[in-house]
């Protein structure tokens, strides 16, 4: 019996998906010996044609260029999965999306004329369709490993959508907003990095992008009451998930 095809491709990203991937280490050989890898250039320069059963996707699209590609990739890919901010909001990337790009390129590039890009950064979902998203920036070993392994028993994979709150209650951790005075997006945040930050009491940073239901408005309130500026609630916003629409409408409530 032949052996799932896996490929991982990268658009407009920093790698680190992939490398989380590769971080993976000893449960990387079992994924390994159970699937195909056709095509991952950050770990083989062995390179397979598709079709293939599962692709991976890392990046954001800003260029035409990838536009044609990723329509490529999808008609060339049983199932689709996103993965990282990048490929599921459009990534840090996306703050060109607040800004005029043309004036960007004029000012870093002595001939802009040769350059190719799009006016924003969006998500992989935005062009094609796709069967799974992992948030992340940079995604969570443990959720990818879930998805391939849930791939690979034919079963739909675990992947809880709370928010950041419910990871630091299960862990006994304390508030940091509540007893801190400390800004924190995890009321609005999806879970997957084990509440990393405010383990550390620290406020957290939305890596994961919004949760499913989501009070922004609310939280943004609350952190002006603790003396935070409207200015850095903007800024909040506008960090590894700016181009998600909770965060990104939030973020312009506050220009």
């Amino acid at each position: 019996m032949s052996r799932p095809r896996l490929a991982v491709v990268k658009f407009a990203s920093c790698d680190g998906c992939q490398l989380s991937l590769l971080d993976c280490e000893d449960e990387l050989i079992a994924v390994a010996g159970a699937v195909e890898i056709a095509n991952f250039p950050e770990a083989s320069r062995a390179v397979q044609p598709g079709p293939y059963d599962v692709t991976l996707v890392e990046g954001s699209i800003t260029t035409p260029h990838d536009v044609a590609r990723i329509r490529e990739i999808r008609a060339d890919s049983g199932l689709l999965v996103a993965i990282g901010a990048c490929a599921t909001a459009g990534g840090i990337q996306a703050l060109r999306n607040f800004a005029d790009a043309g004036e960007y390129v004029s000012a870093v590039y002595a001939h802009p004329e040769y350059i190719r890009t799009l006016a924003t950064s969006t998500p992989i979902s935005d062009h094609v369709k796709v069967d799974y998203e992992l948030r992340g920036c940079p995604v969570s070993k443990r959720q990818l490993l879930e998805l391939v392994s849930a791939l690979l028993a034919e079963r739909r994979p675990e992947l809880p959508v709370h928010s950041v709150c419910v990871e630091c209650k299960l862990a006994g951790k304390v508030c940091v907003m509540v007893a801190h005075g400390t800004p924190c997006l995890g009321p609005v945040t999806q879970c997957g990095c084990a509440a990393l930050c405010p383990g550390f009491a620290r406020g957290c940073y939305g890596c994961f992008g919004p949760a499913e239901t989501t009070n922004t408005t609310a939280l943004a309130a609350r952190w002006q009451a603790l003396g935070t500026t409207p200015r850095d609630v903007q800024r909040a916003f506008r960090t590894f998930n700016a181009g998600a629409e909770p965060f990104r409408r939030e973020s312009e409530s506050h220009g």
